[in-house]
Protein backbone atom coordinates (compact mmCIF):
# COMPACT_ATOMS: atom_id res chain seq x y z
CA UNK A 1 0.00 0.00 0.00
CA UNK A 2 1.73 3.10 -1.38
CA UNK A 3 0.92 6.61 0.55
CA UNK A 4 2.55 9.76 0.53
CA UNK A 5 3.39 11.96 3.25
CA UNK A 6 2.18 15.82 3.13
CA UNK A 7 3.71 18.38 5.00
CA UNK A 8 1.93 18.70 8.63
CA UNK A 9 3.43 16.41 10.80
CA UNK A 10 2.01 13.12 10.86
CA UNK A 11 -0.36 13.22 8.13
CA UNK A 12 -0.51 10.37 5.49
CA UNK A 13 -2.66 10.45 2.54
CA UNK A 14 -3.40 7.27 0.85
CA UNK A 15 -2.81 7.74 -2.79
CA UNK A 16 -5.64 4.69 -4.03
CA UNK A 17 -9.03 7.27 -3.75
CA UNK A 18 -10.51 3.63 -2.60
CA UNK A 19 -8.49 4.23 0.69
CA UNK A 20 -9.60 7.74 1.17
CA UNK A 21 -8.80 8.07 4.56
CA UNK A 22 -6.58 9.75 6.76
CA UNK A 23 -4.69 8.82 10.05
CA UNK A 24 -2.87 11.28 12.59
CA UNK A 25 0.88 9.71 14.09
CA UNK A 26 1.51 12.47 16.51
CA UNK A 27 5.15 11.44 17.50
CA UNK A 28 6.63 12.51 20.65
CA UNK A 29 5.94 14.64 23.74
CA UNK A 30 5.23 17.75 22.09
CA UNK A 31 2.96 21.24 23.07
CA UNK A 32 2.01 23.03 20.54
CA UNK A 33 2.48 27.28 20.82
CA UNK A 34 0.37 29.44 17.67
CA UNK A 35 1.06 32.77 17.66
CA UNK A 36 -1.48 33.59 19.92
CA UNK A 37 0.62 32.34 22.76
CA UNK A 38 -2.51 30.35 24.46
CA UNK A 39 -0.36 26.92 24.49
CA UNK A 40 -2.28 23.90 22.71
CA UNK A 41 -1.81 20.61 23.12
CA UNK A 42 -1.31 17.59 20.36
CA UNK A 43 -4.41 15.39 19.68
CA UNK A 44 -4.20 12.36 22.19
CA UNK A 45 -1.39 14.19 24.25
CA UNK A 46 -3.41 12.73 27.42
CA UNK A 47 -2.06 9.43 27.22
CA UNK A 48 -3.94 6.03 29.08
CA UNK A 49 -2.84 6.26 32.54
CA UNK A 50 -0.59 3.29 33.50
CA UNK A 51 -1.70 2.36 36.72
CA UNK A 52 1.36 -0.03 37.16
CA UNK A 53 3.33 3.11 37.67
CA UNK A 54 1.26 4.10 41.06
CA UNK A 55 2.74 1.34 43.04
CA UNK A 56 5.77 3.54 43.37
CA UNK A 57 3.19 6.54 44.10
CA UNK A 58 2.57 5.18 47.50
CA UNK A 59 6.07 4.58 48.46
CA UNK A 60 8.04 7.67 47.26
CA UNK A 61 5.48 9.86 45.92
CA UNK A 62 6.94 10.34 42.56
CA UNK A 63 6.39 8.17 39.77
CA UNK A 64 9.63 6.81 38.85
CA UNK A 65 12.02 9.62 36.79
CA UNK A 66 11.16 11.93 34.36
CA UNK A 67 12.79 10.84 31.78
CA UNK A 68 11.42 7.10 32.09
CA UNK A 69 7.81 8.95 32.54
CA UNK A 70 8.61 11.20 29.40
CA UNK A 71 9.52 7.71 27.55
CA UNK A 72 6.63 5.83 28.46
CA UNK A 73 3.62 8.80 27.52
CA UNK A 74 5.17 9.64 24.49
CA UNK A 75 4.57 6.00 23.76
CA UNK A 76 0.93 5.71 25.02
CA UNK A 77 0.64 9.33 23.22
CA UNK A 78 1.40 6.88 19.86
CA UNK A 79 0.19 4.40 20.45
CA UNK A 80 -3.17 6.27 21.59
CA UNK A 81 -3.46 8.37 18.35
CA UNK A 82 -2.33 5.90 15.84
CA UNK A 83 -5.25 3.70 14.38
CA UNK A 84 -3.03 1.88 12.18
CA UNK A 85 -1.01 1.01 15.13
CA UNK A 86 -3.91 -1.11 16.16
CA UNK A 87 -4.51 -2.27 12.93
CA UNK A 88 -7.93 -0.22 12.74
CA UNK A 89 -8.32 1.11 9.22
CA UNK A 90 -11.03 4.26 9.54
CA UNK A 91 -14.00 4.44 7.39
CA UNK A 92 -14.48 6.59 4.15
CA UNK A 93 -14.88 10.27 5.52
CA UNK A 94 -17.67 11.12 4.70
CA UNK A 95 -20.23 7.90 4.76
CA UNK A 96 -21.51 9.14 8.08
CA UNK A 97 -24.22 6.45 8.80
CA UNK A 98 -25.10 3.20 7.67
CA UNK A 99 -27.48 2.72 4.83
CA UNK A 100 -30.01 0.28 7.07
CA UNK A 101 -30.09 2.72 9.35
CA UNK A 102 -30.18 6.59 7.40
CA UNK A 103 -33.64 6.73 7.77
CA UNK A 104 -34.33 6.24 11.30
CA UNK A 105 -31.02 8.57 12.00
CA UNK A 106 -32.33 11.35 9.62
CA UNK A 107 -36.09 11.17 11.00
CA UNK A 108 -34.61 11.61 14.66
CA UNK A 109 -32.26 14.71 13.85
CA UNK A 110 -35.56 16.35 12.36
CA UNK A 111 -36.61 16.37 16.42
CA UNK A 112 -33.41 17.20 17.48
CA UNK A 113 -34.85 19.98 19.39
CA UNK A 114 -37.26 18.08 21.61
CA UNK A 115 -36.34 17.40 25.23
CA UNK A 116 -37.07 13.24 24.85
CA UNK A 117 -34.15 12.83 22.00
CA UNK A 118 -32.81 9.36 23.03
CA UNK A 119 -29.24 10.06 21.92
CA UNK A 120 -28.44 6.47 23.17
CA UNK A 121 -30.59 5.14 20.05
CA UNK A 122 -29.41 7.99 18.21
CA UNK A 123 -25.32 6.71 19.14
CA UNK A 124 -26.47 3.30 17.84
CA UNK A 125 -28.40 3.75 14.58
CA UNK A 126 -25.26 6.26 14.04
CA UNK A 127 -22.92 3.42 14.37
CA UNK A 128 -21.32 5.13 17.44
CA UNK A 129 -21.10 8.73 15.58
CA UNK A 130 -22.88 10.33 17.49
CA UNK A 131 -21.40 13.44 17.93
CA UNK A 132 -19.95 13.88 14.07
CA UNK A 133 -23.42 13.40 12.96
CA UNK A 134 -25.30 15.45 15.16
CA UNK A 135 -22.66 18.53 14.63
CA UNK A 136 -22.96 18.01 10.99
CA UNK A 137 -26.49 18.64 10.98
CA UNK A 138 -26.34 21.55 13.55
CA UNK A 139 -23.84 23.52 12.16
CA UNK A 140 -25.83 23.14 8.93
CA UNK A 141 -29.31 23.67 10.33
CA UNK A 142 -27.75 26.72 12.24
CA UNK A 143 -26.35 28.00 8.89
CA UNK A 144 -22.96 28.37 10.54
CA UNK A 145 -21.21 26.27 7.52
CA UNK A 146 -22.57 29.53 5.05
CA UNK A 147 -22.18 32.13 7.46
CA UNK A 148 -18.40 31.43 8.53
CA UNK A 149 -17.34 29.81 4.83
CA UNK A 150 -16.71 26.77 6.45
CA UNK A 151 -14.96 23.68 4.57
CA UNK A 152 -17.40 20.45 5.54
CA UNK A 153 -14.67 18.30 4.93
CA UNK A 154 -11.97 20.09 7.25
CA UNK A 155 -15.33 20.27 9.72
CA UNK A 156 -15.83 16.88 9.62
CA UNK A 157 -12.25 16.15 10.10
CA UNK A 158 -11.96 18.11 13.14
CA UNK A 159 -15.10 17.10 14.17
CA UNK A 160 -13.61 13.21 13.87
CA UNK A 161 -10.64 14.26 15.60
CA UNK A 162 -13.03 15.47 19.00
CA UNK A 163 -14.78 12.48 18.80
CA UNK A 164 -11.97 10.02 18.59
CA UNK A 165 -10.31 11.87 21.46
CA UNK A 166 -12.63 10.79 23.94
CA UNK A 167 -12.17 7.42 25.74
CA UNK A 168 -15.27 5.01 24.38
CA UNK A 169 -14.27 2.73 27.87
CA UNK A 170 -15.13 5.33 29.88
CA UNK A 171 -18.88 4.29 30.93
CA UNK A 172 -19.31 8.13 31.37
CA UNK A 173 -17.60 11.01 30.10
CA UNK A 174 -17.22 9.63 26.32
CA UNK A 175 -18.23 11.08 23.17
CA UNK A 176 -21.71 9.98 24.05
CA UNK A 177 -21.89 12.50 26.81
CA UNK A 178 -20.22 15.14 24.58
CA UNK A 179 -23.20 14.31 21.83
CA UNK A 180 -26.17 14.81 24.63
CA UNK A 181 -24.56 17.75 26.54
CA UNK A 182 -24.45 19.30 22.88
CA UNK A 183 -28.04 18.12 21.94
CA UNK A 184 -29.22 20.14 25.37
CA UNK A 185 -26.98 23.05 24.72
CA UNK A 186 -29.04 23.38 20.76
CA UNK A 187 -32.29 22.86 23.16
CA UNK A 188 -31.45 25.96 25.25
CA UNK A 189 -29.71 27.94 22.27
CA UNK A 190 -33.28 27.38 21.16
CA UNK A 191 -35.06 29.41 24.25
CA UNK A 192 -36.82 32.24 22.92
CA UNK A 193 -35.13 34.44 26.12
CA UNK A 194 -31.78 33.82 24.75
CA UNK A 195 -32.36 33.31 20.68
CA UNK A 196 -33.42 36.69 19.68
CA UNK A 197 -29.96 38.13 21.28
CA UNK A 198 -27.37 35.15 20.11
CA UNK A 199 -25.15 36.07 17.18
CA UNK A 200 -23.76 33.36 14.88
CA UNK A 201 -20.35 33.42 16.49
CA UNK A 202 -22.72 32.84 19.68
CA UNK A 203 -24.29 29.76 18.68
CA UNK A 204 -20.94 28.13 17.24
CA UNK A 205 -19.27 28.76 20.57
CA UNK A 206 -21.81 26.99 21.83
CA UNK A 207 -22.10 23.87 19.89
CA UNK A 208 -18.01 24.06 19.64
CA UNK A 209 -17.40 24.27 23.41
CA UNK A 210 -20.17 21.43 24.52
CA UNK A 211 -19.06 18.78 21.95
CA UNK A 212 -15.64 19.55 23.43
CA UNK A 213 -15.53 20.51 26.95
CA UNK A 214 -14.68 16.97 28.25
CA UNK A 215 -12.68 15.97 25.47
CA UNK A 216 -9.93 13.55 26.01
CA UNK A 217 -11.18 12.48 29.74
CA UNK A 218 -9.60 9.89 31.61
CA UNK A 219 -12.20 8.64 33.18
CA UNK A 220 -10.64 9.70 36.99
CA UNK A 221 -10.92 13.62 38.57
CA UNK A 222 -8.78 16.14 39.32
CA UNK A 223 -7.73 14.51 42.71
CA UNK A 224 -7.22 11.51 41.85
CA UNK A 225 -4.49 13.47 39.25
CA UNK A 226 -3.17 15.34 41.58
CA UNK A 227 -2.69 12.76 44.44
CA UNK A 228 -0.94 10.35 41.64
CA UNK A 229 1.17 13.58 40.99
CA UNK A 230 -0.02 13.61 36.98
CA UNK A 231 2.23 15.72 35.02
CA UNK A 232 -1.15 17.59 34.33
CA UNK A 233 -1.55 18.62 37.46
CA UNK A 234 1.66 19.81 37.67
CA UNK A 235 1.20 21.66 34.69
CA UNK A 236 -1.98 23.29 35.58
CA UNK A 237 -0.93 23.98 39.30
CA UNK A 238 -3.77 21.40 40.40
CA UNK A 239 -6.41 24.23 38.85
CA UNK A 240 -9.15 23.51 37.17
CA UNK A 241 -6.52 20.27 35.73
CA UNK A 242 -9.22 18.75 33.55
CA UNK A 243 -11.14 21.56 32.25
CA UNK A 244 -7.68 22.83 31.42
CA UNK A 245 -6.61 19.96 29.18
CA UNK A 246 -9.91 19.74 27.50
CA UNK A 247 -9.66 23.51 26.43
CA UNK A 248 -6.04 23.34 25.68
CA UNK A 249 -6.72 20.11 23.25
CA UNK A 250 -9.40 21.51 21.81
CA UNK A 251 -7.26 24.49 20.47
CA UNK A 252 -4.50 22.49 19.25
CA UNK A 253 -7.44 20.57 17.36
CA UNK A 254 -8.27 23.55 16.01
CA UNK A 255 -4.90 24.39 14.33
CA UNK A 256 -4.52 21.05 13.50
CA UNK A 257 -7.58 20.49 11.05
CA UNK A 258 -7.13 23.97 10.23
CA UNK A 259 -10.57 24.53 10.10
CA UNK A 260 -10.65 28.26 10.61
CA UNK A 261 -7.79 29.18 9.27
CA UNK A 262 -9.36 31.35 6.29
CA UNK A 263 -10.83 33.41 9.40
CA UNK A 264 -8.95 36.58 10.44
CA UNK A 265 -6.27 36.17 13.35
CA UNK A 266 -7.88 38.68 16.07
CA UNK A 267 -11.59 36.44 15.16
CA UNK A 268 -9.69 32.67 15.74
CA UNK A 269 -7.54 34.09 19.06
CA UNK A 270 -11.04 35.34 20.11
CA UNK A 271 -12.38 32.25 19.37
CA UNK A 272 -9.89 30.29 21.31
CA UNK A 273 -10.34 32.34 24.34
CA UNK A 274 -14.11 32.41 24.48
CA UNK A 275 -14.07 28.47 24.16
CA UNK A 276 -11.90 28.60 27.09
CA UNK A 277 -14.17 30.63 29.08
CA UNK A 278 -16.97 28.48 28.10
CA UNK A 279 -15.04 24.94 28.91
CA UNK A 280 -12.98 26.38 31.96
CA UNK A 281 -16.95 27.56 33.28
CA UNK A 282 -17.77 23.44 33.56
CA UNK A 283 -15.30 22.48 36.78
CA UNK A 284 -17.95 22.16 39.17
CA UNK A 285 -15.93 23.31 41.75
CA UNK A 286 -16.78 26.89 40.54
CA UNK A 287 -20.70 26.03 41.00
CA UNK A 288 -21.24 28.60 43.76
CA UNK A 289 -18.93 31.06 42.03
CA UNK A 290 -21.57 31.23 39.14
CA UNK A 291 -24.85 30.41 40.90
CA UNK A 292 -24.64 33.58 42.92
CA UNK A 293 -23.77 35.51 40.61
CA UNK A 294 -26.49 34.68 38.26
CA UNK A 295 -28.90 35.06 41.67
CA UNK A 296 -27.71 38.77 41.87
CA UNK A 297 -28.17 39.65 37.99
CA UNK A 298 -31.75 38.01 38.43
CA UNK A 299 -32.51 39.71 41.70
CA UNK A 300 -31.33 43.25 40.34
CA UNK A 301 -32.92 42.36 36.44
CA UNK A 302 -29.82 44.00 35.06
CA UNK A 303 -28.90 40.87 32.90
CA UNK A 304 -28.62 42.81 29.01
CA UNK A 305 -28.55 40.13 26.32
CA UNK A 306 -27.49 42.65 24.18
CA UNK A 307 -24.05 43.53 25.80
CA UNK A 308 -21.31 40.96 25.00
CA UNK A 309 -19.90 39.89 28.08
CA UNK A 310 -23.54 39.50 29.65
CA UNK A 311 -24.00 37.17 26.57
CA UNK A 312 -21.26 34.91 27.06
CA UNK A 313 -22.27 34.53 30.87
CA UNK A 314 -25.31 33.02 30.06
CA UNK A 315 -23.80 30.88 27.68
CA UNK A 316 -21.60 29.93 30.46
CA UNK A 317 -24.71 28.71 32.46
CA UNK A 318 -26.00 26.96 29.57
CA UNK A 319 -23.11 24.71 29.28
CA UNK A 320 -23.37 24.54 32.90
CA UNK A 321 -26.98 23.55 32.64
CA UNK A 322 -26.71 21.05 29.59
CA UNK A 323 -23.22 19.62 31.27
CA UNK A 324 -25.53 18.49 34.33
CA UNK A 325 -28.67 17.54 32.46
CA UNK A 326 -29.03 14.43 33.07
CA UNK A 327 -31.53 14.66 36.21
CA UNK A 328 -33.30 16.63 34.59
CA UNK A 329 -34.22 14.15 31.32
CA UNK A 330 -36.73 11.71 31.12
CA UNK A 331 -36.60 8.65 33.95
CA UNK A 332 -35.17 6.17 31.43
CA UNK A 333 -32.67 7.95 29.81
CA UNK A 334 -31.49 9.49 33.39
CA UNK A 335 -31.15 6.96 35.10
CA UNK A 336 -29.34 4.95 32.52
CA UNK A 337 -27.03 8.35 32.75
CA UNK A 338 -26.65 8.24 36.67
CA UNK A 339 -25.77 4.41 36.54
CA UNK A 340 -22.76 5.09 34.05
CA UNK A 341 -21.77 8.09 36.15
CA UNK A 342 -21.61 6.03 39.26
CA UNK A 343 -20.28 3.29 37.45
CA UNK A 344 -17.31 5.49 36.29
CA UNK A 345 -16.75 6.65 40.45
CA UNK A 346 -16.66 3.16 41.42
CA UNK A 347 -13.78 2.51 38.92
CA UNK A 348 -11.87 5.13 40.72
CA UNK A 349 -12.77 3.64 44.17
CA UNK A 350 -11.59 0.34 43.14
CA UNK A 351 -8.15 1.38 41.56
CA UNK A 352 -7.28 4.45 44.34
CA UNK A 353 -8.18 0.55 46.91
CA UNK A 354 -5.93 -0.88 44.78
CA UNK A 355 -3.13 0.89 45.13
CA UNK A 356 -3.40 1.96 49.04
CA UNK A 357 -5.10 5.02 48.36
CA UNK A 358 -7.84 7.25 49.81
CA UNK A 359 -11.00 6.82 48.33
CA UNK A 360 -12.31 9.44 47.11
CA UNK A 361 -15.59 10.43 47.91
CA UNK A 362 -18.57 8.72 46.50
CA UNK A 363 -16.37 6.10 45.03
CA UNK A 364 -16.54 3.20 47.83
CA UNK A 365 -19.33 1.20 46.20
CA UNK A 366 -19.26 -0.58 49.59
CA UNK A 367 -20.57 2.49 51.27
CA UNK A 368 -21.92 4.90 48.36
CA UNK A 369 -24.87 3.90 46.45
CA UNK A 370 -26.53 4.62 43.63
CA UNK A 371 -29.43 7.04 44.76
CA UNK A 372 -27.79 8.23 47.75
CA UNK A 373 -25.22 9.61 45.36
CA UNK A 374 -28.22 10.91 42.95
CA UNK A 375 -30.27 12.48 45.70
CA UNK A 376 -27.19 14.31 46.90
CA UNK A 377 -26.24 15.31 43.39
CA UNK A 378 -29.99 17.05 42.70
CA UNK A 379 -30.46 18.48 46.25
CA UNK A 380 -27.32 20.49 46.31
CA UNK A 381 -26.04 21.11 42.88
CA UNK A 382 -28.85 20.43 40.06
CA UNK A 383 -31.69 21.72 41.92
CA UNK A 384 -30.33 25.13 42.78
CA UNK A 385 -29.28 26.07 39.42
CA UNK A 386 -32.21 24.79 37.24
CA UNK A 387 -34.44 26.98 39.73
CA UNK A 388 -32.26 30.19 38.13
CA UNK A 389 -32.14 28.70 34.57
CA UNK A 390 -36.26 28.82 35.12
CA UNK A 391 -36.18 32.28 36.44
CA UNK A 392 -34.04 33.64 33.77
CA UNK A 393 -36.07 31.91 30.58
CA UNK A 394 -38.97 33.00 32.63
CA UNK A 395 -40.64 29.65 33.31
CA UNK A 396 -40.56 28.46 29.56
CA UNK A 397 -42.35 24.82 28.93
CA UNK A 398 -38.53 23.45 28.49
CA UNK A 399 -37.60 24.45 32.11
CA UNK A 400 -40.56 24.01 33.54
CA UNK A 401 -40.92 20.34 32.11
CA UNK A 402 -36.95 19.80 33.08
CA UNK A 403 -38.13 20.65 36.65
CA UNK A 404 -40.92 18.34 36.52
CA UNK A 405 -38.89 15.22 35.42
CA UNK A 406 -35.91 16.63 37.77
CA UNK A 407 -38.78 16.49 40.82
CA UNK A 408 -39.82 12.68 39.58
CA UNK A 409 -36.21 11.62 39.03
CA UNK A 410 -35.55 12.25 42.31
CA UNK A 411 -38.35 10.95 43.94
CA UNK A 412 -37.85 7.64 42.01
CA UNK A 413 -34.15 7.69 43.45
CA UNK A 414 -35.61 8.09 47.16
CA UNK A 415 -37.52 4.87 46.87
CA UNK A 416 -34.17 3.03 45.62
CA UNK A 417 -32.72 4.06 48.78
CA UNK A 418 -31.40 1.35 50.83
CA UNK A 419 -34.00 0.76 53.55
CA UNK A 420 -32.61 2.33 56.44
CA UNK A 421 -31.58 5.69 54.46
CA UNK A 422 -35.07 5.45 53.21
CA UNK A 423 -36.73 5.82 56.91
CA UNK A 424 -34.55 8.14 57.78
CA UNK A 425 -34.65 10.44 55.17
CA UNK A 426 -38.36 10.23 55.10
CA UNK A 427 -39.43 13.93 56.56
CA UNK A 428 -36.88 15.47 53.95
CA UNK A 429 -40.12 16.16 50.97
CA UNK A 430 -38.90 16.46 47.50
CA UNK A 431 -35.57 18.46 49.20
CA UNK A 432 -33.96 14.90 49.43
CA UNK A 433 -32.75 13.83 52.73
CA UNK A 434 -33.40 15.90 55.15
CA UNK A 435 -29.93 17.27 56.56
CA UNK A 436 -29.46 19.84 59.28
CA UNK A 437 -27.24 21.92 60.91
CA UNK A 438 -23.25 21.94 59.92
CA UNK A 439 -23.93 18.38 57.90
CA UNK A 440 -25.54 19.66 55.03
CA UNK A 441 -22.90 21.58 54.19
CA UNK A 442 -20.81 19.02 54.48
CA UNK A 443 -22.55 16.79 52.22
CA UNK A 444 -22.67 19.42 49.58
CA UNK A 445 -19.28 19.83 49.83
CA UNK A 446 -18.69 16.11 49.10
CA UNK A 447 -20.71 15.50 46.23
CA UNK A 448 -19.41 18.25 44.39
CA UNK A 449 -15.96 16.82 45.19
CA UNK A 450 -17.23 13.36 43.94
CA UNK A 451 -18.88 14.66 40.97
CA UNK A 452 -15.82 16.53 39.75
CA UNK A 453 -14.79 13.94 36.87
Amino acid sequence: MSCLMVERCGEILFENPDQNVKCVCMLGDVRLRGQTGVPAERRGSYPFIDFRLLNNTTHSGEIGTKKKVKRLLSFQRYFHASRLLRGIIPQAPLHLLDEDYLGQARHMLSKVGMWDFDIFLFDRLTNGNSLVTLLCHLFNAHGLIHHFKLDMVTLHRFLVMVQEDYHSQNPYHNAVHAADVTQAMHCYLKESKLASSLTPLDIMLGLLAAAAHDVDHPGVNQPFLIKTNHHLANLYQNMSVLENHHWRSTIGMLRESRLLAHLPKEMTQDIEQQLGSLILATDINRQNEFLTRLKAHLHNKDLSLEDVHDRHFMLQIALKCADICNPCRIWEMSKQWSERVCEEFYRQGDLEQKFELEISPLCNQQKDSIPSIQIGFMTYIVEPLFREWARFTGHSALSESMLSHLAHNKAQWKRLLPNQRRSSSSGGGSGGPDHTGPGTEAEGQTVTEGDAL
